[in-house]
């Protein structure tokens, strides 16, 4: 998880400094066609930044993927087991009532012979 905050904060850091530069460059005190000449150099550079954030962006949402398919195994491999002792539990459980009943049946059969 602390790898998606990271990379959050990465992408608000790039977008945070690109917001600055822009605004730094509006309100600096230069000529129009100077500003406007440092400007069209940032917008030239805009797609590139967009496509370092993108694979940052990218990159992060592979590793969540990845995290996300890890804890979903080992739920899946918890939940088997518990499946698999439940399965088992009942099954004691089962032959324990089996032998309480048989024993039950065995005892009443004298009795039941006695009464004839």
């Amino acid at each position: 998880m602390s790898n998606n905050r990271s990379g959050v904060f990465f992408g608000g850091l790039m977008l945070g400094a690109t917001i600055g530069a822009l605004t730094g460059l509006l309100v600096a005190p230069r000529t129009g066609r100077e500003t406007r000449k440092i400007l069209k150099k940032s917008a030239n550079a805009i797609p590139e930044l967009a496509e370092d954030l993108s694979t940052s962006v990218q990159i992060q949402a592979d590793r969540l993927s990845a995290s996300a398919l890890r804890n979903w195994d080992e739920t899946l491999d918890r939940l088997r087991e518990a499946i698999a002792a439940g399965v088992d539990a009942s099954q004691r459980e089962s032959q324990v009532l089996k032998r309480q009943t048989s024993v039950e049946d065995s005892d009443s059969l004298p009795q039941q012979l006695e009464r004839s």
